[in-house]
């Protein structure tokens, strides 16, 4: 089942549904308008460490070593991530379970 839905402003998980004009987060009962959270998701645009906008589905570049908080993994210069989503806020890139900022990738 494909969910078009945005996240949660105020506790930022995906499980929110849009009843009448208000879309409602499941999990905290937050409740906003539907055409705020429309407008916001049109207003953020996502730039690369060169300056190129991305998009949902896109393919990027790792530029620098990043070290993932809680592992011992590290994310090397030059693995290729496919498939980003975007979000909100200052880790805009989700991409395979991690949370990038959009200044430590390029666009494929």
């Amino acid at each position: 089942m494909s969910k078009n839905t945005p996240p949660c402003p105020q506790c930022t998980l995906d499980e929110t549904h849009l009843e009448g004009a208000n879309y409602i987060c499941d999990t905290c009962g937050y409740e906003w308008p539907a055409e705020i959270a429309e407008a916001a998701s049109m207003d953020e645009i996502v730039k690369d460490a060169n300056g190129s906008t991305l998009a949902d589905g896109d393919t990027v570049v790792v530029i620098k070593d990043l070290k993932v908080k809680g592992s011992s993994t590290t994310l090397k210069v030059g693995t290729k991530i496919k498939n980003i989503r975007l979000r909100g806020g200052d880790h805009a890139v989700e991409a395979g379970g991690y949370m990038l900022k959009a200044e430590f990738l390029r666009k494929a």
